[in-house]
């Protein structure tokens, strides 16, 4: 590893998944030098494009249905030129299939912050009245133990069609056993904010050509140093502050008036700061990705929410067809062809196509700890950035950032803990 040298104070940066990314390149951008150091082969962690043999195709390890009101996301997205790179439709629209009837709708949700779309059965959701729209108030003082279950539970239609299917997605926890207080700023920064705030908004091309690319291009053209292939062993500590960083093939000497942040997931915290009270339990995700025979007409360019099957998302792009199971633990253990065969028909079904269609080429990614357990004890064990030692800060989804696990949690994540590095080399 190669000395400290002159000049401002480094910061060490250690994980590139979108935390990691995120805290780089807005330190770059103060002008603070950055070492970035990742443990894989590439950039990204969770929300990353590789090109795959069985379908022949380019494809995310995981799907990702964004808002127009993620705010952190924007800002980073501007801060490395690829506001351009997310698309989706100019209107806030979301449709859906309940697979076990074929019933299809669409939620249309106005542009403002009047709510007048709850007021027209054919923009709301199906069987559902204004009123029943009320009951998303309870998350604003739902206590720190209850569920999703406790709070929205028993609404009906709406809770099957809307609130149970969104708490799944948004904290990839049961919603017997979410906290539903992690809803709240979900809505008030989105859905609470109008149609201009919750727009659904995807990945054009892929995870990493939106988000891995154009950041690791940013931090190339601030001179940043990027290394991969560095798993980080241990960290030495004297007097209350991080010393060294221990690596397999060398150390890293962190001199006075440097900054470690540490943006690797909570398992890998709390193996490197024993005593450290973090999230300690998790929650899969399983990504299914059939190459289809042919690219389907463009009226599903849209991704759509499936109820009533295995997979609550279907993404299309080009002749790949994705989808999402969250809270995945149900199926997670399963060899691929059993998760695949019951998913198979829900696709065919929601394109359209019979029953009968064979099922094409088919690449199964489990994430086993796609992210901490979203429960009311997990979330209470959520550290925020000050790590336990003085040139220490912490960024990741798991982290005290008041949001869901989610790409916005991790990049606000990444900016809080940038903001806490400055702060911390101005203190004497």
């Amino acid at each position: 590893m190669t000395p400290a040298p002159m000049g401002p104070p480094r910061v060490h940066v250690v994980g590139a998944g979108l935390a990691g990314l995120a805290c780089a390149v807005a330190l770059a951008l103060k002008g603070r030098p950055v070492h970035l150091y990742e443990a894989a082969g590439q950039a990204g962690g969770r929300a990353r494009s590789f090109a795959d043999a069985t379908l022949d195709r380019r494809i995310d390890n995981g799907n990702h249905l964004l808002l127009s009101g993620n705010r952190s996301v924007f800002r980073f997205l501007d801060a490395i030129g690829a506001r351009d790179r997310l698309v989706g439709p100019r209107e806030s629209r979301f449709p859906f299939m309940d697979l076990r009837t074929g019933r299809r709708w669409v939620v249309r949700i106005g542009p403002g912050r009047w709510p007048g779309w709850v007021f027209d059965p054919a923009r709301r959701v199906p069987d559902t009245r204004p009123a029943d729209y009320l009951a998303g108030l309870r998350l604003a003082r739902a206590g720190a133990r209850a569920t999703v279950a406790d709070v929205l539970g028993g609404l009906g239609p709406l809770y099957d069609r809307f609130w149970h299917p969104l708490a799944v997605s948004a904290l990839n926890t049961e919603a017997e056993r979410a906290q539903a207080r992690l809803l709240w700023p979900v809505l008030t920064e989105t859905f609470g904010r109008g149609g201009r705030a919750c727009r659904p908004l995807w990945a054009r091309e892929g995870l990493s050509e939106t988000f891995v690319r154009p950041a690791l291009g940013a931090l190339s053209a601030r001179a940043a140093t990027v290394r991969f292939g560095c798993r980080l062993k241990d960290l030495e500590a004297v007097d209350g502050r991080v010393t060294r960083l221990v690596f397999p093939d060398g150390t890293e000497e962190i001199a006075r008036g440097e900054a470690v942040a540490l943006a690797v997931p909570p398992w890998a915290a709390n193996l490197l700061l024993p005593g450290l009270k973090a999230p300690d339990e998790t929650r899969p995700i399983v990504n299914l990705h059939f190459r289809l025979p042919n690219p389907p007409p463009a009226r599903f360019a849209q991704p759509l929410g499936l109820l009533g099957g295995t997979a609550e998302w279907l993404f299309l792009r080009g002749d790949v067809a994705s989808v999402t199971i969250s809270a995945a633990g149900h199926v997670v253990d399963l060899p691929p062809d059993a998760i695949a065969a019951p998913v198979w028909p829900e696709i065919a079904r929601a394109l359209g196509w019979p029953a009968d269609t064979p099922q094409p080429p088919v690449k199964v990614i489990k994430e086993k700890r796609a992210t901490f357990a979203q429960t009311p004890e997990q979330v209470a064990r959520r550290p925020g950035p000050r790590g336990p030692l003085r040139n220490l800060v912490l960024a990741g989804d798991w982290t005290d950032t008041g949001l869901p696990a989610t790409i916005e949690g991790a990049v606000r994540s990444g900016h809080r803990a940038a903001e806490t590095v400055i702060a911390v080399q101005r203190a004497p």
